[in-house]
């Protein structure tokens, strides 16, 4: 439990990233980068979503080396479950052939996934590592960052755009943007502007999404940690984290469906 006048100070820095940038000409940390601006980078956020990614990639690469036509361990079938499950969402929303959407589907929803449950972590136990080791802040949840969240998000928006291209051509989606949904040039502004804005509204609403379940899950963690007793917290942590298991689940999910829903409506050529 943190001092009861130190909450806010307490929340404060479980909720900072350990922020790096170049200031005066050199590298410079955390409270120098308040007014360093766009280029900022949030060193944690960075190292443990490549780490995920990494292992992510590492994981399944050995179940492929050490795969049988035999009968499976219990490796190969957890990770030939889930590939079965993301190819049968992928087939369920998506119903043209493309050998690529299924592994972005298994990509985004493995790596979201391993990224969340670091929020499964106690709060206090990596940033008192990493305070002993010198590092004033330290967040090991990537998607409670709103930089990583949208980063997903914009690359899946360059998708969207380049699969919208590929199969209707440039004119063919210019005539999307502004013919649609009323196919008359008077209303050419008007169409224009309604569609851009629901092309803009899939990133940031991906995003948003992803990040506000995941920092409000974080919080709470933080404020069990904070205001609740050490020798209580279990009472309140345990049944919370339980809960915050299908949250967890379910973000991943959801983020996988959505960006193969509107991969499959950037195939779509009316």
């Amino acid at each position: 439990m943190a001092a009861e006048g130190n909450v806010s100070g307490y929340i404060q820095h479980h909720l900072t990233n350990a922020q790096m940038c170049m200031a005066d000409g050199g590298l410079a940390f955390n409270h120098a980068c308040h007014d360093a601006g766009f280029w900022t980078w949030h060193i944690d956020s960075l190292l443990f979503s490549v780490g995920l990614g990494a292992l992510f990639l590492f994981i399944f690469y050995k179940a492929g080396q050490k795969a049988t036509t035999g009968v499976p361990g219990k490796f190969q079938c957890f990770v030939e479950m889930m590939v079965e499950f993301v190819d049968g969402a992928v087939r369920d929303a998506f119903h043209r052939t493309d050998r690529v959407i299924a592994p972005i589907g298994l990509t985004i929803f493995v790596w979201i996934f391993l990224m969340n449950l670091m929020d499964l972590i106690p709060v206090d136990f990596v940033p008192h590592v990493a305070g002993l080791m010198g590092a004033e802040y330290f967040k090991i949840v990537p998607t409670t960052d709103l930089n990583i969240t949208l980063g997903m998000s914009i690359a899946v928006f360059g998708l969207i755009i380049f699969y919208s291209i590929k199969v209707k051509g440039l004119k063919g989606f210019t005539k999307e943007l502004t013919l649609n949904p009323f196919n008359h040039w008077l209303m050419i502004p008007f169409n224009f502007l309604l569609e851009s804005v629901t092309l803009l509204a899939k990133p940031f609403s991906l995003a948003l999404r992803l990040f506000g379940n995941l920092y409000a899950g974080e919080l709470i963690f933080i404020l069990i940690a904070a205001l609740v007793p050490l020798w209580a917290q279990w009472a309140l942590s345990v049944p919370w984290a339980i809960f915050h298991i299908l949250v967890i689940v379910l973000q991943a999910f959801i983020f996988m469906m959505l960006t193969i829903v509107y991969l499959a409506l950037a195939h779509e050529d009316h």
